[in-house]
């Protein structure tokens, strides 16, 4: 309880800071696998890659997140080689080209060790630490951040029939293991992000609940990161849109949990409607003019 009332301190990521307590920030998504659920196919090659990362650089995405793995309900994984096939040349291409820090979305040791050797500054591994026992030990020797993200179960089986008792507590439980383990082996605290896991392994019902009760994540004294971005939960609010019709949802999204203060980071596809929604939603938030009995 003592730590969600200590403000966040600035977090150095590579050749950039990120200042959290100013701001709900971006992290924009470049996908570079075949299968991903919303963007799958579209940029596999890497210059294509590339450029819509910057594209969404210019679009105001504060850090670029690069996967080469498929997690959407029901992705197999996909062998080390052929990942760093597919990320390596993107983080390389986005390092030159770019100061916005680049993270890498992996599970895997030896990915992280390569992409960040390469150039990226964070990891964002979906499986909290809980899939590779060697990620943890690569993050903190590369100095590096990291995101730890809460998941029942694997991709290939998270939606298969979800279930909690307490759904808030138990992923703060599974979140607090996941951060200490992090720290135990290295990692700085300040650059620990945690992410609830909205759609890995989570009802309609609980996504919902999530994102509702948000702030109670800031009770681990660590950066929130979320990602509704796109995903089914919201198709099925607005009348059962596809995925490429979802991005009035995620902005939606995005301005709730900013408006709620309930996130540091938002990871979106569509960073130029989430940047508009988190000016609306942080200029209702800051309000100060009612009028001349409430001062300069």
């Amino acid at each position: 309880a003592l730590r969600a009332a200590e403000p966040l301190r600035p977090v150095r990521l590579g050749d950039s800071t990120l200042d959290l307590p100013s701001r709900t920030h971006l992290m924009g998504v470049v996908n570079v696998t075949p299968d991903s659920f919303s963007d799958g196919g579209r940029y596999l090659d890497p210059a294509a890659a590339v450029a819509h990362g910057l594209a969404l650089a210019a679009a105001g995405a504060d850090l670029l997140d690069v996967g080469g793995e498929s997690t959407r309900p029901g992705a197999v994984p996909v062998p080390a080689d052929e990942e760093l096939a597919r990320v390596l040349p993107v983080v390389r291409g986005l390092k030159e080209a770019t100061r916005v820090p680049i993270s890498i979305d992996t599970t895997k040791a030896s990915v992280a060790r390569e992409a960040l050797a390469a150039g990226a500054a964070m990891v964002n591994d979906v499986s909290g630490f809980g899939f590779d026992p060697a990620l943890a030990g690569v993050v903190a020797a590369a100095g590096a951040g990291c995101c730890l993200m809460h998941m029942q179960g694997t991709p290939e089986t998270m939606q298969r029939g979800p279930s909690y008792g307490d759904v808030v507590a138990e992923v703060l439980e599974v979140l607090a293991a996941a951060v200490d383990r992090a720290v135990r082996a290295g990692v700085r605290r300040e650059a620990v992000f945690v992410d609830p896991g909205i759609g890995f392994g989570k009802t309609l019902g609980h996504n919902l609940f999530l994102l509702r009760r948000l702030r109670d994540f800031r009770v681990l004294g660590q950066p929130v990161l979320v990602g509704p971005s796109r995903k089914a939960f919201l198709g099925k609010l607005v009348g059962d849109r596809p995925v490429a019709e979802r991005a009035g949802a995620t902005a939606a999204s995005v301005a709730v949990v900013a408006a709620s203060f309930g996130a540091d980071v938002v990871r979106v596809h569509d960073v130029a409607e989430a940047r508009e929604a988190l000016a609306v939603a942080e200029a209702i938030r800051a309000a100060t003019d009612g009028g001349s009995r409430f001062g300069p």
